[in-house]
């Protein structure tokens, strides 16, 4: 991983010191690690029966702004859940030399068994770091999730456009002009509220993966919280409980703030028509298209952030318009309509518009990308939304849209009252000089940035999760071993590759690295072109790597996977001030930590697809949503790489899903 420069965000570690960064989203919904969110029945005694029933409180995993401790269902659901293990010193070390055969030379594998070998000797640095470890374990409630904060998000100092933040892009709508925009707008907010009050009631269903019960912390975080830069360090704030709690969602059009307050004094939710009356007095009081684009700032290199967000603040008219944006439960940028592309290429565009906003002369200056959630609609009907990653994974998000995108096919069913209600408040921003100047150099950043990213969205038609599964082979799995596939025909070799992997499982759990390279897929991968092995020897060879896949997707949830812990291991030494060791300075580390494929599978109901920039400068980004009878891919890569192109990418995708089932179909199944 020579340079550390310039990783990405979403998989795996940008700072050298992260060694593994998080994949933009779980794959807990889907393959390998399947999560029903309704309760799996009965046999689960009295407890238990509590439990199914119980919602989620939030567990201190973000610095909250007067969040106390309320007793609740959730406690006991939470208080129930295992602590997450710190896996055995000789079994990661162990596996870590396995991972590393397919993607280094023999040579150097030789070096890094020596260097193993020195660090876990009895009484040596590894068993030092590895007791240091187990006793953090004791007395946290998770004794990964503090550090995975920090190292993977708030101390990542790239921009968390593109490198960080992940898109959805979802089906067009069939509006064409600002009124449909308008009440879809309207509509989706009274969801978004609708979604809220299960949170704030604690009335959210626990969801199950393989028939344990999940953490349900992180969605706690997701509405009523901001990143706030920082210049070493950023931080979160909450506002989802307590006297500060939010009562108003941003709304941002023409590069105009606007605070939106959606309770009425009773404290009920506006109802769509009194949403839409609101909505319309916005747009008719921010018709102007000169306005500097605040929001533009945000997608700046964090420290450049955090130098002018202090300087932003010196005035207090400019501190209370951010301080209500940042308290504000989410954000609703309506967007102008985005430039008429070809109906091939619509997609892909809008993935770019979901992750950056298309530039200064589009719409990146309509985002403040420091807020978790912003839904995005533009006036021709492109929709999708872009989310800040620190506190949450992408199903909890998935759930929530899932949830939105049913709620806006609803009747309408209250009347709404006739009683007039105020203008909704305009943020207004005092632009100096040096704010000024802080906003064309943003801008200018922020467009080399945008004409960078090279990103494909693929559907892919001719199957989706029904042929792999009528096969008895994980979905998941399946296509993990196609992007192997694609990539060695690509390149000759194969390359780290990160999958994320749930661990809530584990109270207060992220996630974890599924290594998709192994042993069994190179040999597959290998063979899959060679005219010396027959189809049958090809297909065994497949199933083989598949349930490869498969072993280390279920070792990965259960807390038993490398990364992580060889991360802990990492900051402890730092921790302990003591010098690190050779392990992590050495080649085959780097080349480990090189996430050539960062991917990703979010499984939804509706019909989208995530997306995320590639977390290497020669690496891909791919996201996939596999439906029934369709898969939805996102691959991004980087335009200054000579070497990666999204175009290519998917090309081969497509062959190698092909090639499979091909292969498949003509090689029954025999005993492995």
């Amino acid at each position: 991983m020579v340079p550390f420069t310039k990783m990405a965000a979403c998989a795996s570690p940008r700072s050298e010191i992260a060694a593994g960064r998080p994949c933009p989203l779980e794959a807990e919904r889907g393959g390998g690690a399947r999560c029903c969110r309704c309760p799996c029945g009965g046999r689960r005694g009295a407890m238990l029966a509590l439990v199914a029933k119980a919602a989620a409180r939030p567990c201190g995993l973000l610095k909250p702004t007067a969040l106390g401790k309320i007793p609740g269902r959730f406690h006991v659901h939470q208080e129930a859940l295992p602590h997450l293990p710190v896996p055995p010193l000789q079994q990661t070390l162990d596996r870590y030399l396995l991972a590393l055969q397919p993607i280094i030379s023999e040579e150097e594998l030789n070096h890094t068994q020596g260097l193993v070998a020195e660090f876990c000797k009895p009484g040596g640095v590894g068993e030092r770091l590895q007791k240091g470890l187990e006793r953090r374990a004791k007395k946290t409630e998770n004794w990964l999730s503090d550090w995975w904060l920090k190292t993977a998000y708030l101390e990542y100092r790239l921009p968390v456009v593109v490198h960080s933040s992940p898109a959805l892009v979802l089906p067009k709508q069939d509006f064409l002009d600002r009124q449909g925009q308008l009440r879809f707008a309207a509509k989706l907010i009274e969801g978004i509220l609708d979604f809220k009050s299960m949170i704030d009631n604690e009335t959210l269903p626990v969801e199950y993966m393989g028939g344990k019960p999940l953490c349900m912390n992180q969605y706690y975080h997701i509405l009523s919280s901001c990143r706030i830069p920082g210049p070493k360090r950023d931080s979160i704030v909450s506002y989802a409980k307590g006297k500060s709690q939010s009562r108003h969602i941003t709304v941002v059009h023409n590069f105009q703030f606007f605070e939106l307050d959606v309770y009425n004094s009773d404290g009920s939710p506006l109802t769509t028509d009194q949403i839409f009356v609101q909505l319309e007095k916005i747009w008719n009081t921010s018709l102007q298209t000169n306005k500097e684009p605040i929001g533009i700032l945000t997608t700046n290199h964090r420290n450049s952030w955090a130098k002018a967000y202090n300087n932003l603040l010196k005035d207090n008219t400019n501190k209370e318009s951010v301080r209500a944006i940042e308290k504000s439960i989410c954000t609703i940028c309506l967007d102008a309509p985005m430039p008429r592309v070809s109906d091939d290429t619509y997609k892909s565009s809008v993935a770019a518009q979901m992750l950056h906003g298309g530039g200064s002369r589009l719409n990146s200056g309509n985002r403040w990308f420091d807020k978790t959630i912003q839904f995005i609609i533009a006036e021709d009907g492109s929709f999708g939304l872009v989310y800040e990653h620190a506190p949450a994974e992408g199903p909890p998000i998935v759930a929530l849209l899932d949830h939105i995108v049913e709620y806006t096919k609803k009747p309408k069913l209250l009347k709404s009252p006739t009683t007039p209600l105020p203008m909704p408040k305009k943020l207004r921003f005092n632009i100096t000089p040096e704010i000024k100047n802080d906003i064309e150099k943003a801008k200018q950043d922020l467009n080399m940035l945008v004409e960078d990213l090279d990103i494909k969205v693929l559907v892919f038609h001719q199957f989706g999760k029904d042929f792999p599964k009528s096969e008895k082979i994980s979905p998941d799995a399946f296509i993990q071993l196609a992007l192997q596939l694609a990539y060695y025909r690509m390149y000759g070799h194969s390359c780290a590759t990160y999958e994320s992997a749930s661990l809530r499982m584990f109270r207060l759990g992220r996630t974890d690295t599924i290594r998709s390279t192994s042993v069994a897929s190179l040999k597959f991968v290998q063979s899959m072109d060679s005219p010396d092995k027959s189809d049958q020897e090809k297909a065994n060879l497949l199933r083989r790597a598949i349930q490869a896949h498969r072993e280390y997707t279920d070792m990965a949830v259960r807390g038993n996977a490398i990364d992580r812990h060889l991360l802990g291991l990492k900051l402890q030494a730092i921790e302990d001030l003591v010098s690190i060791p050779e392990l992590f300075m050495d080649t085959a580390y780097a080349i480990a930590m090189h996430f050539n494929l960062s991917t990703s599978q979010v499984p939804a109901k509706t019909d989208c697809v995530m997306c995320f920039g590639p977390v290497v400068p020669d690496g891909y980004g791919i996201c996939y949503n596999p439906m029934d009878e369709h898969i939805n891919f996102a691959i991004s890569a980087f335009n200054s790489c000579a070497d990666t192109n999204a175009a290519r990418m998917a090309h081969y995708l497509e062959k190698a899903l092909l090639d499979m089932r091909v292969l498949l179909q003509s090689a029954p199944r025999s005993k492995l």
